[in-house]
C-alpha cells in the first residue's frame, strides 16, 4: 500500500515538473546572465571625478585629486586607488581629467570604470 502512494506521488511530480518549469521560464528576462559587472555583485559604488596626479600601472595604482564623494561623506582630497583592470589605464594618463566609479575592496578601494 505504501509502495503505491509513493510511486503515486512521484508520478504525480514527474507530471507536475514540465508545468512549473514552464511557469518560471522567463524569471530572468532583462538580466544580464552573460557580461560581466564592474563591481561584484553587492558591492557598494562610488564616484568621484578629478585629475590624475599620479599613475603607476606597474604598482597597479592612480592618484587622483579629486572633488568631494557625497557617499562616502568624503571631502575633497589627493588619494591612491588601486585599479582593478589593466585596459582601464589608457584613460588614466597624468593630468587627465576623469570621473571614476570605485567600490571598497576588503581595505582598498578600486576604481572600476573611468569615464
Amino acid at each position: 500500500m505504501i509502495f503505491r502512494a509513493s510511486t503515486a506521488f512521484i508520478a504525480t511530480l514527474l507530471a507536475a515538473a514540465p508545468a512549473f518549469a514552464q511557469m518560471h521560464a522567463g524569471h530572468t528576462s532583462g538580466m544580464d546572465m552573460g557580461r560581466k559587472a564592474a563591481a561584484a555583485p553587492g558591492e557598494q559604488t562610488h564616484i568621484a571625478k578629478g585629475t590624475v596626479r599620479k599613475a603607476d600601472p606597474k604598482a597597479g595604482k592612480v592618484t587622483l585629486d579629486h572633488g568631494a564623494v557625497a557617499s562616502l561623506n568624503w571631502p575633497a582630497m589627493t588619494m591612491a586607488f588601486k585599479v582593478k583592470d589593466g585596459a582601464l589605464w589608457t584613460k588614466l594618463a597624468h593630468g587627465n581629467q576623469v570621473e571614476v566609479e570605485f567600490a571598497q575592496q576588503g581595505a582598498d578601494y578600486v576604481v572600476t570604470r573611468v569615464r
